[in-house]
């Protein structure tokens, strides 16, 4: 029920934010709506009053109001945040946060990659990875890097549900399965 309720409040958004006449560029969107959800997430006195049914609506608009104005939040996000708070979701304002990415990013025409390797990357292997990922999956790549030891060597990438393994620990691991079958 939370991610498709989650999903709803991120279709809205999203269109919005990726529309020709929108005030606030879509990128720029998504980091206010998780500026906002991290003050959420590391105070627990605003997130006690927001949730709090014994705060008035006018008083939690206020805060939200007050906190929008100091981290420079756009009106149309602050607005969005209003009927998010209205419509008593803001528990589920982490969700709601991924899945405006994640629909930003789809009607963006971007695609998120998972990047693990052994050890941190260069700028230069990261441009490369990057290009062969886009190239590979005809869209522009939004990059996630990750450091795992245990991947000995290489590299491991996630788009969408493809992996492209070419980690040393993959090719153990597959080198493993081939000589327990035969």
């Amino acid at each position: 029920m939370q991610l498709a309720t989650a999903s709803h409040y991120a279709k809205a958004l999203g269109e919005l934010v990726t529309g020709a006449d929108s005030p606030v560029e879509a990128r720029e969107a998504v980091a206010q709506v998780w500026s906002f959800e991290q003050m959420v997430a590391t105070s627990h006195d605003l997130r006690g009053v927001l949730l709090s049914p014994a705060v008035s609506g006018k008083r939690k608009h206020a805060i939200i109001a007050k906190l929008a104005a100091k981290a420079g939040i756009a009106s149309l996000i602050r607005n969005f945040l209003y009927v998010v708070l209205d419509h008593r979701r803001i528990g589920i304002l982490r969700d709601i946060a991924i899945a405006v990415e994640a629909k930003v990013d789809e009607l963006s025409g971007v695609v998120r990659a998972d990047v693990v390797s052994a050890s941190p990357l260069s700028e230069a292997q990261r441009q490369r990875v990057e290009r062969e990922l886009a190239s590979l999956s005809g869209k522009h790549v939004r990059m996630e890097y990750e450091v795992d030891a245990a991947l000995i060597g290489g590299v491991r990438a996630t788009v969408g549900s493809t992996v492209y393994d070419g980690s040393v620990r993959g090719r153990l691991d597959e080198l493993c399965r081939r000589l327990s079958t035969e």
